[in-house]
């Protein structure tokens, strides 16, 4: 059957465990197309997986199955989950790591605590079912022996039913979104790429208009650009994500302001 599965990774590329998930995927479904997303996600850094995820799954075809391993729980008795939207299905370790990728499908406006239920468009499988797993299970390897398998599986069009149970909740990690102030907004800093740019929550649809000043880590940057070579020192766009950036020409924006992930931005409109 041909399918389209993606993986994301912390496993980087110098060993061979990345080699040994998609060894596992393809001995169950050899027709599958397999994506590499990224393996250079820093380890354990599950909001950094959760964002790369959720600023690229929606390029492919809702029939992809998306499968995450960044797990630093592995062993324990943290869930491995399956879920479904109807903009793909999603495979991975209960730890927040799918949040982007169900975040418009939570119960309520915002998620900011760690558990969260879904709406009726999707739904969450706990993966208990043993008969698909590859044995002996690794307590350090789940990601070759339990969610390979069943990630090729669900390729091939099993149900995510025949895995295990439904839950009727999940982990999430905060993802906050920006909040109205007297002169504009409070954004905050969700991801911080390998260029040094900066990536907040504030979306073009925030902003009033591109007349805007924007503080962070005491500086201070005016006006709204196009792209990354419109301006000099610090600039701001919106980014290919869709989200708004700061950057700087030939250098890392987070290096100069020391941002972190998390941190606020003040957005104030007028000069």
């Amino acid at each position: 059957m041909n399918s389209v599965i993606t993986l994301t990774t912390d496993f980087g590329t110098a060993d061979g465990y990345v080699a040994s998930v998609k060894g596992v995927i393809l001995g169950i479904n050899p027709g599958a197309t397999i994506v590499d997303i990224s393996h250079q996600i820093q380890p354990q850094n599950i909001h950094q997986a959760a964002f790369v995820l959720g600023a690229v799954y929606s390029c492919f075809p809702t029939g992809t199955v998306h499968l995450v391993v960044v797990d630093p729980g592995v062993g324990t008795d943290r869930r491995i989950i399956i879920v479904r939207t109807p903009k793909g299905t999603f495979v991975g370790p209960d730890n927040g790591v799918l949040s982007y990728a169900f975040r418009d499908y939570v119960n309520g406006e915002n998620i900011r605590n760690d558990s969260v239920s879904l709406t009726r468009e999707a739904s969450v499988i706990s993966v208990t079912n043993r008969r698909f797993f590859r044995e002996p299970v690794s307590d350090t390897f789940h990601g070759r022996d339990i969610m390979a398998p069943v990630t090729a599986l669900l390729s091939q069009g099993f149900q995510p039913e025949t895995f295990g149970e439904k839950a009727e909740s999940l982990q999430a990690i905060p993802m906050p979104r920006p909040s109205a102030a007297p002169d504009g907004l409070t954004g905050h800093v969700i991801h911080v790429d390998s260029f040094g740019n900066i990536i907040t929550d504030i979306r073009r649809h925030d902003l009033p208009n591109d007349n805007v000043r924007i503080n962070i880590g005491g500086h201070t940057v005016i006006g709204l650009n196009r792209n990354y070579v419109a301006g000099q020192g610090l600039l701001t766009l919106i980014g290919s994500t869709g989200y708004l950036e700061i950057a700087l020409n030939n250098g890392s924006a987070a290096a100069i302001t020391g941002a972190r992930i998390g941190d606020e931005i003040k957005v104030r409109t007028g000069a």
